[in-house]
């Protein structure tokens, strides 16, 4: 059964434990953090499937975060929990792209729920995008059969990881895939030592799939944040 990962960024002590119990209780694995520039360190460099997320922190509040995380990309759903209970600050916070806010003090049963819808719609959204076949620029994509025929008629056989990664950027067509969530969905780890085999991966596609490797239009590095493809 798959483990769920959740990053509870709330400095409040008695309140952090006291969550984190519930949720480890619920069955998820929690990781935790009390400041906000720290938990922002975290985001980037590790998968979750949901982030709670206080708004009054440490060196960077709620609000800063929830921005920059959608800034770049991540589309981590986020539970904002703040004793900031006007409807000015629950729009604020979901305008910058908070999935879901409840003010303080809470229900402990609601929040629950709320942890679990939010993780459940996130997943139920990722099973339901996955395609088997692609076709782009005259090349065929055929990922269960772990092979491609390129625009010249060419079979090439890829490698589990390789149709892996395909799907994954295909199904995020013309949105920019971070390399945590890459190395989250097709390596399986929380964090991975190295950005370079990503990168081994992607010069292959070049060559697989680009009219000009050395000038691609369909597989994009974003330099800092991760990879793109478009079609």
């Amino acid at each position: 059964m798959q483990k769920f990962e959740i990053l509870l960024v709330e400095d409040e002590e008695n309140l952090h434990d006291a969550l984190k119990l519930n949720l480890e209780m619920e069955g998820y694995s929690v990781s935790s953090s009390y400041d906000g520039a720290h938990a922002l360190k975290k985001i980037q460099s590790a998968h979750f499937d949901l982030i709670i997320l206080d708004i009054m922190l440490p060196s960077l509040d709620g609000f800063a975060i929830t921005e920059t995380v959608r800034l770049h990309n991540i589309e981590t759903p986020i539970l904002i929990l703040s004793a900031k209970n006007t409807s000015a600050n629950r729009v604020q916070g979901l305008k910058l792209g908070a999935d879901d806010y409840l003010t303080k003090p809470f229900n402990l049963e609601e929040l629950l729920l709320r942890v679990s819808k939010l993780i459940q719609k996130t997943n139920t959204a990722k099973q339901s995008s996955t395609v088997d076949e692609f076709s782009f620029a005259g090349h065929r994509l055929h990922f269960k059969l772990l092979e491609a025929i390129n625009n010249k008629g060419e079979k090439i056989t890829l490698t589990k990881k390789e149709s892996m990664l395909l799907q994954l950027l295909i199904e995020n067509k013309n949105t920019v895939v971070t390399r945590e969530r890459i190395l989250q969905s097709v390596w399986g780890y929380q964090v991975y030592p190295t950005t370079r085999t990503i990168d081994n991966f992607i010069l292959s596609f070049r060559k697989y799939f680009e009219q000009d490797p050395k000038s691609p239009v369909h597989f994009i590095s974003i330099r800092g944040v991760g990879y793109k493809f478009q079609d």
